[in-house]
């Protein structure tokens, strides 16, 4: 079956469904976690190991080219209540944005 879909797919999009629920627990954590983003900007790779996701190079690059303020702007536009409390400079501690 997955030879099957990576024929339909083409060569350039190989089939890697652990690899993209990963992806998208990222894409959801940069979303609604304020404190994993800044620390995702100014250092991909530590912050996302830190968290638990283990990303490809080529995965953090894509990730890493996602523009921050956009991921800012749709976290303002998420209920608070799915978002995760943080206070920016203090580790450890967590505000609501």
């Amino acid at each position: 079956m997955r030879a099957l879909l990576i024929r339909l797919a083409g060569p350039h999009c190989e089939v890697k469904t652990m690899s993209q629920r990963v992806v998208e627990r990222a894409i959801g954590k940069l979303v609604t976690d304020e404190g994993f983003r800044d620390a995702f900007f100014r250092n991909p790779k530590v912050a996302s190991l830190q968290a638990g996701l283990e990303l490809s190079l080529e995965e953090l690059d894509a990730l890493s080219r996602i523009p921050r303020a956009a991921l800012a702007a749709l976290s303002a536009r998420l209920d608070n209540r799915i978002c995760r409390l943080y206070i920016s400079g203090e580790p450890g501690q967590e505000e609501q944005h």
